[in-house]
């Protein structure tokens, strides 16, 4: 099992944060925002981390180099900003035929529970396993992906930044595949509204051939950085936990 971890894009809406480093190095309570996701991956367990990269990609190979705390760490080179799952075809190379957690290396999480994550999709033997969060205010779903369960959290649909959620679950960008997940980019659907293939489109065609995802409690709190209130709404999550 290895950790993937996506830190190719440009970050435009960060403004300034991102004009002169990669958004993923930005600064959350003097840490590198990226290594939130390093931490969660080590807490896993996991044998190499593979970070994608493409703006300003030298920013974080040059300061990570091959390894983090003594983690391998390897880089896979997206050369165009188009989306989610694009950077996860472009680390298959890099992956080898190992199956792989994704994370986001704008993402930040209080209480994650990354150990119990990998311990139960390895278990159950799932195909996916998906990260979320209970959220009180519904409009923040809008942001990420909604999803439809049973009560045993067998997931059967998964919407992109729905318009009104029916539930109070947020999907993450944090997620565990079999390698097999690959077969299903060239069957994901591309997102008529950002002209992108989605990360729940692509969950949603392996669902459809009849493979078993759930769903998994990830951690407390949940923030994907993307403007700079958000970098505000992370620092000040520091002073409550």
């Amino acid at each position: 099992m290895k950790a993937l971890v996506l830190a190719a894009g440009r970050g435009k809406r960060l403004q300034e944060n991102s004009a002169h480093q990669n958004k993923c190095l930005v600064n959350i309570k003097g840490q590198p925002l990226i290594e939130c996701s390093f931490e969660n991956a080590l807490a896993a367990e996991v044998k190499e981390i593979v970070v994608v990269v493409g703006y300003r990609a030298e920013d974080i190979i040059n300061r990570y180099g091959n390894s983090y705390k003594g983690k391998p760490v390897k880089y896979a080179i997206q050369n165009e900003q188009a989306g989610l799952v694009h950077a996860i075809a472009c680390s298959q190379r890099v992956l080898g035929g190992s199956d792989f957690m994704l994370m986001l290396g704008d993402e930040l999480m209080l209480n994650p529970r990354h150990k119990e994550f990998m311990a139960k999709f390895q278990k159950e033997n799932l195909f996916g396993l998906c990260g979320v969060v209970k959220v009180k205010d519904k409009s923040l779903i809008k942001k990420t992906y909604a999803l439809a369960q049973d009560k045993n959290g067998v997931i059967s649909r998964l919407i992109e930044k729905p318009d009104h959620p029916k539930n109070n679950i947020m999907g993450t960008g944090n997620c565990i595949f079999k390698h097999k997940v690959f077969d299903y980019i060239e069957k994901t659907p591309i997102n008529q509204i950002r002209g992108e293939k989605e990360l729940p489109d692509l969950i949603q065609a392996a669902i459809d051939d009849g493979h078993l995802v759930k769903s998994f409690s990830i951690c407390d709190e949940y923030i994907n950085v993307n403007v700079p209130e958000e970098i505000d709404r992370a620092n000040s999550y520091f002073r409550h936990y």
